[in-house]
């Protein structure tokens, strides 16, 4: 019982780093080609890296078994630890906080530009 909680804990880990660090590495990039400066410096991605890895750790560890676990069949040694279901759920997840994070980063952009047109047009 235990040691099938403790699979489903580190796959859950690791959905959620994966997850984390696909967005946190596109926005990074996408950013730095697109406003020619990355809107995530490298002291708060590593912020942003031991929060969520500490976050995650205490949620997953404090997991109880539970009975239904015996009730599924045990994983073979070569099942993949990243499943198709998890990398669905990785992609999708990922997909949504990026359309998120670039709203509001390109919406704060836009606004920025235009106060900064407003503020030209009124010093002539």
């Amino acid at each position: 019982m235990w040691g099938r909680n403790v699979y489903d804990s580190i796959a859950k880990f690791l959905q959620f780093q994966l997850t984390v660090n696909v967005v946190a590495v596109i926005v990074a990039f996408t950013g730095a080609c697109i406003t020619q400066d990355s809107p995530l410096k490298a002291v708060q991605m590593l912020w942003v890296n031991l929060i969520m890895d500490t976050l995650a750790s205490l949620a997953l560890a404090t997991e109880p078994p539970t009975e239904a676990l015996l009730l599924r069949r045990p994983y073979g040694r070569d099942h993949p630890l990243v499943s198709g279901t998890m990398l669905r759920n990785i992609l999708g997840h990922a997909a949504y906080q990026l359309l998120v994070i670039f709203t509001l980063l390109f919406a704060a952009l836009q606004r920025a530009q235009r106060a900064q047109a407003a503020r030209r047009e009124e010093r002539l």
